[in-house]
């Protein structure tokens, strides 16, 4: 009982860690390019440093969709959740005769 309260709670914290990794990649992306910046001086490493942060914000992104649409899955063949699935489409050309 204990165990699932941990997973279910590391699991939540991971959901919040989202934002906050968003926030952080563009962040850290910024304070490399104004580095880069400051060292060589060109202005548009500072924006390439941003947009390497923007592209580590949308890959976080887009692994905690393909880790929520493979948990999802995972429930789907779950019997406790069977109640909730879609029926099937039934095929209506019975119906046209």
């Amino acid at each position: 009982m204990a165990d699932n309260f941990v997973k279910e709670a590391i699991r939540g914290a991971d959901n919040l860690s989202l934002a906050i990794s968003m926030v952080a990649a563009i962040a850290i992306g910024f304070a490399i390019g104004y580095g880069l910046r400051a060292l060589f001086g060109y202005e548009w490493l500072l924006w390439l440093g941003v947009a390497w942060g923007a592209a580590a914000a949308i890959l976080n992104v887009a692994k905690a969709i393909r880790r929520l649409r493979r948990e999802m899955k995972e429930l789907e063949n779950n019997p406790r959740y069977k109640q909730y699935a879609k029926p099937a489409p039934q095929d209506d050309d019975d119906e046209d005769n």
